[in-house]
């Protein structure tokens, strides 16, 4: 059941019902706008794409037109970090090209960048882009590493663990996502009036549209990240070492120097930390008997 709130109004709805999202603007005309539905996952998508072209291109697609018809003064998208696709200069800036996606889901998350931006051109929306960074923490999704690894062991399974424990992730605690977002939110955003089509940057636009990276700026390989859930469990993990997967990246590293000078943001939370508040919170949840 959804909770109550005077200043709060649930609505379940389909993004990429045609009229949905037109309807809500028009009832509740809202100033600012945060979007963050989406079909996400990289392996998914290589399985279901069809999903992650309603979701995120159609979805996106109504929310856009809604924006258009009833402007609002700040329009939030959240992207991913997986558009950096086959780049490999490191730590990924927002001025870096992203046309070399290695995923359908990254595919499918680089146009609505790219639909935003043209949005912004055409009707003057101030449009702001996050590209996320490996969000975890309470409440996340369950096909995610930390939910599958935390209940694999606890039932004494293995887990498997792709690119042999290699990968290096900028893990980002989903309270250091947020805070971001929200540093971000009474500030439209605006055209770069020194955007040259001859030197193009990636992160900003002639358009009121701009990308911010959001994330822990400080990669943490795939073993060690297993070590925190160890000993926050205290229990070792039984491992199965596989390839790297298909759609995956090696590693991902975020330059959040725009974020921090602009609006002075800094991740806290060490993975160390931000695993051990996601097991004491799993285990209650599901209820799991500790001593």
């Amino acid at each position: 059941m959804l909770e109550t709130h005077e200043r709060f109004t649930p609505i379940v709805e389909r993004l990429e019902t045609p009229g949905a999202l037109e309807a809500i603007f028009a009832t509740h005309k809202p100033a600012i706008v945060v979007h963050l539905a989406a079909q996400a996952g990289v392996r998914y998508s290589i399985d279901a794409p069809r999903s992650y072209v309603e979701s995120n291109i159609s979805g996106t697609f109504e929310l856009l037109e809604a924006a258009r018809n009833h402007t609002p003064k700040h329009l939030l998208i959240a992207s991913t970090s997986s558009v950096y696709g086959a780049n490999t200069e490191m730590p990924y800036r927002e001025i870096h090209k992203v046309d070399t996606q290695m995923s359908f889901y990254a595919a499918t998350k680089k146009a609505t960048e790219a639909m935003a931006q043209t949005y912004a051109h055409l009707y003057e929306i101030p449009t702001t882009m996050f590209r996320f960074f490996t969000v975890y923490g309470p409440w996340g999704r369950p096909d995610m590493a930390l939910f599958k690894f935390t209940k694999a062991m606890l039932a004494g399974e293995k887990i498997q663990v792709f690119n042999y424990g290699k990968h290096r992730r900028d893990f980002t605690y989903v309270d250091d996502i947020v805070e971001g977002v929200i540093r971000v939110l009474d500030k439209p955003a605006a055209p770069n009036p020194n955007w040259s089509g001859e030197n193009p940057d990636s992160g900003t636009s002639l358009a009121p549209w701009r990308v911010y990276n959001i994330g822990n700026n400080s990669p943490v390989e795939l073993l060690d990240y297993i070590g925190a859930i160890e000993q926050a469990l205290g229990i070792k993990a039984e491992k199965e070492l596989l390839p790297l997967q298909p759609g995956d990246v090696p590693d991902t590293y975020a330059d959040v120097d725009d974020l921090v000078m602009e609006f002075h943001y800094k991740p806290s939370m060490s993975v160390k930390q931000g695993v051990k508040n996601f097991i004491v919170w799993f285990m209650k949840t599901n209820k799991y008997a500790t001593n």
